[in-house]
């Protein structure tokens, strides 16, 4: 595995794209996106305003009704950085939601949870190691070691 550069956040139209989940999700469309994506609906760390992202689902585990998601920009995004400063949020998947609590993963945990992502979805995953700015071989130890460098969260239900 190695690096080639953290990706850029987008800007202008780009941006606009990637904020169209977020509005497919509003309008009570995220049926659409599947169980692959979710939004998250957390509080600005500065602004106390509610903030929405849509993100990627690295890993579910059904039984304890958990998910867990990957912060493709880095430690740096704001959605990552607001959840540290204050863990309980609100997801949604499909058209379930749920308050959650926000749990950062230790490296060796987001290892964990980038190999099994790799183990169902080679494609995506390379694809998704290449954005987040690592050159993968597509060796479970490849995806293992990016998993170590990458900011994992994973999002547990509030009973």
């Amino acid at each position: 595995m190695e690096e080639t550069g953290k990706p850029k956040r987008p800007s202008g139209v780009a941006r606009a794209l990637y904020r169209m989940p977020v509005h497919l999700y509003r309008w009570n469309l995220g049926w659409l996106m599947g169980g692959r994506f979710l939004m998250l609906s957390h509080v600005g760390r500065r602004s106390g305003l509610v903030r929405r992202t849509v993100v990627e689902v690295v890993d579910r585990d059904a039984a304890q009704g958990a998910y867990t998601v990957c912060s493709g920009f880095g430690p740096g995004s704001d959605w990552y950085r607001n959840l540290l400063a204050e863990p309980k949020a609100v997801i949604q998947v499909g058209n379930k939601r749920m308050k959650v609590t926000a749990h950062p993963l230790d490296p060796e945990a987001g290892a964990e949870a980038m190999a099994r992502y790799a183990g169902r979805h080679p494609r995506s995953a390379r694809m998704l190691a290449g954005f987040m700015g690592f050159r993968v071989d597509g060796s479970e130890a490849d995806f293992r070691e990016a998993g170590r460098r990458l900011p994992f969260i994973r999002f547990e239900p509030r009973r």
